[in-house]
């Protein structure tokens, strides 16, 4: 665990890429398996031990702290871990092997345990490790390192670690599993490549970069083609050996929320697309927003009424492996010509494909841009004719480029510390705008909340705003002065409105950020939920 502890706080204090590659190349290097595999899954957060909760680690900590003396010092540090770490003391430290500390040996033990083991050996476990080893097993255990290292980042470690093309570790990686010992002894040469033995695996898709003004300028039209940017949420449908599997962008299984999917597949291979509620073009049916999709995510299982009522269905962008063929390599092109043959062949309630978009200069496909024919639309995405299908997000094969934001002037109401290097500055912040409620008059109701989008400076500002003008605290959160006289006005950037029964409001704004601070306008100038319903 000591290792690992120093890589980690090592990794925390170096701010340049380089840095941490070498850092990260240097610790595969050293350790032994299988303790780097188990660091490794941990850097990736693919490493899983379901019986350690935050409330679980704040429990252990209130048994030898005043709560009130914690709950300062958590608002102060901002971090769980880091303030745990900081704040807790040992007492009867019961002696241990090097070997039962090592980094394998504490992950596998936990990994083990039964709910009502898992508190005692988490209390002996603080007692005995050191505060930087502390502050690593927290953040092993809640996952989340939030140390400024990617999954991309530790792949390209590894790449340069094993001498290998980061696309071939790609291609392995949703296959393979903690700790990793056929990786690491491929990675040495100490054995051929590993097999994927396992059908139905996610393969990591690829990704666009944002279209920026400079970009337009220097690209050929004739060498791009246009697809509609739909507002779904992205998927990978993978069919091998009779089993189906449907994941999100990140490699999530999300089939069992969506068994109606899974089970209308009739293919071998791997499609990626949008996950869409409604109906499909070859329907003629209508598509359906956002919050109607949002009525299916997140669920186990469905019921027989949530699948009639929300029927999804699949607006295919691309394919990976037709069959058992990975045709990744082929042109995009070309692949759109074996996506077109297969989904022509699947039910046409829940498969099509998405249209491409005719134009010849950026001049009229910005036009048709900003005024999408479908509601659902939130943009276009831009392909190279010739561009292979790569993981990860290159620049230049693939752009997107939306829809201008909507914007909206809202009233801050709530704040909240941010973490990492913002751990010390007030940088969350809930925003509301202003409605009629009978027997109370104008109030304000939430309807977003962001942590992005002002400069340090700003952030600075709006800092000083809300130590000067708390009024009330909950716990982290810091309720704000905010009346029609005085108050806070930023003037937020948002990609689209939602239902939202969380909300007091019930409307959420989807995407936001906040694009300028409105100093110079009065609460009582800012915008009112009426206006919001009528962009909805």
């Amino acid at each position: 665990m000591k290792d690992f502890a120093n890589l980690l706080d090592r990794l925390v204090l170096t701010p340049s890429r380089n840095g941490k590659l070498t850092l990260l190349v240097d610790y595969f290097k050293a350790t032994p398996d299988p303790d780097r595999g188990y660091a490794l899954a941990a850097l990736t957060e693919g490493l899983d031990i379901k019986g350690v909760k935050p409330a679980l680690l704040k429990e252990l900590v209130l048994e030898r702290m005043d709560p009130v003396l914690f709950q300062y010092s958590y608002d102060y540090v901002g971090d769980l871990a880091e303030t745990i770490s900081l704040v807790w003391e040992p007492s009867d430290i019961e002696a241990a092997s090097e070997e039962d500390d090592r980094l394998s040996a504490i992950v596998e033990r936990l990994q083990r345990l039964g709910r009502s083991e898992t508190r005692g050996v988490m209390r002996s476990l603080l007692d005995r490790l050191d505060t930087s080893e502390r502050f690593a097993l927290i953040k092993l255990v809640t996952g989340g390192l939030r140390i400024g290292v990617s999954a991309r980042l530790t792949k390209q470690a590894l790449s340069i670690f094993g001498n290998k093309d980061v696309t071939e570790i790609e291609s392995l990686w949703h296959g393979l599993k903690p700790p990793y010992l056929d990786l690491f002894a491929w990675l040495e040469d100490r054995t051929e490549k590993p097999v994927l033995a396992t059908p139905a695996i996610f393969h990591s898709v690829m990704l666009s970069t944002p279209v920026e003004d400079r970009d337009i300028a220097t690209l050929d039209p004739a060498d791009f083609a246009a697809e509609w940017k739909w507002d779904g949420i992205r998927v990978q449908l993978s069919c091998a050996g009779g089993r189906n599997r449907l994941y999100s962008r990140s490699g999530d299984d999300i089939s069992g929320a969506f068994p109606d999917i899974v089970e209308a597949a009739r293919f071998e291979g791997v499609i990626d697309g949008e996950l869409l509620v409604g109906g499909t073009s070859r329907t003629n049916a209508p598509t359906r927003t956002f919050s109607d999709l949002q009525q299916r995510l997140n669920r186990k299982t469905v019921t027989a009424k949530m699948l009639e009522d929300y029927p999804v269905f699949i607006r295919a962008y691309d394919i990976l492996f037709d069959g058992a063929e990975d045709v990744r390599p082929e042109r995009f092109l070309d692949r759109r010509d074996r996506l077109t043959t297969l989904i022509e062949q699947q039910a046409p309630n829940r498969f099509d494909i998405s249209p491409l978009v005719p134009f010849s200069t950026w001049d009229e496909l910005e036009r048709l841009r900003a005024d999408p024919p479908d509601p659902v639309i939130e943009g276009v995405m831009l392909k190279r004719y010739d561009s292979v299908y790569q993981a990860g997000r290159a620049k230049g094969p693939w752009f997107k480029w939306k829809r201008d934001p909507m914007n909206a002037d809202a009233v801050l109401m709530y704040a909240q510390r941010g973490h990492g290097k913002r751990s010390s500055y007030y940088s969350d912040f809930t925003f509301g705008v202003w409605t009629a409620i009978p027997g109370e008059g104008d109030v304000l109701v939430p309807v977003g909340k962001a942590y992005f989008g002002f400069t340090d400076d700003e952030l600075e500002v709006l800092d000083r705003f809300v130590r000067n003008n708390t009024v009330e605290r909950f716990g982290p959160v810091r309720s704000l002065r905010a009346e029609p006289e005085h108050g806070f006005v930023v003037e937020v950037a948002f990609e689209g409105l939602a239902r939202s029964t969380r909300h007091k409001s019930g409307i959420a704004m989807r995407f936001p950020r906040i694009a300028r601070l409105r100093q110079d306008k009065l609460p009582k100038d800012a915008d009112r939920l009426e206006t919001l319903v009528a962009m909805l």
